[in-house]
């Protein structure tokens, strides 16, 4: 996916970004995105695609459960941002692990006092 550089396009992201988080925590009421968080949106070119980053706490069961839930959710999330954002064209929403965000957390060096 070739990345989008443009103001219009990095402005559209943030507000994609905030309005997923909003509606997670507001409407969503699937027990299986419990604990998961958006942490970043990626448009396409042409802004015809959204890569929505996300992380969750939980084992690979918990993963695999996220995956469902959002892919139930996915055509309600792309209402719901069309209609707040007021969007003519709404981006598809493809899903992706936040990987970077993750070893992050896990490389993180622990601060031992010997």
């Amino acid at each position: 996916m070739r990345k989008a550089h443009s103001i219009r396009a990095h402005r559209l992201e943030e507000q994609i970004l905030h309005e997923l988080g909003r509606i997670l925590v507001e409407e969503i009421q699937d027990p299986r995105l419990e604990l998961m968080t958006f942490s970043g949106v990626r448009l396409n070119a042409d802004l015809t695609i959204a890569e929505v980053l996300y992380t969750h706490r939980g084992d690979q069961k918990k993963e695999d459960d996220v995956k469902k839930g959002l892919k139930t959710a996915a055509g309600f999330l792309r209402f719901r941002l069309g209609k707040k954002l007021e969007l003519r064209h709404v981006p598809e929403l493809r899903f992706k692990w936040d990987e970077f965000l993750e070893e992050m957390i896990h490389d993180q060096p622990t601060n031992t006092d010997s």
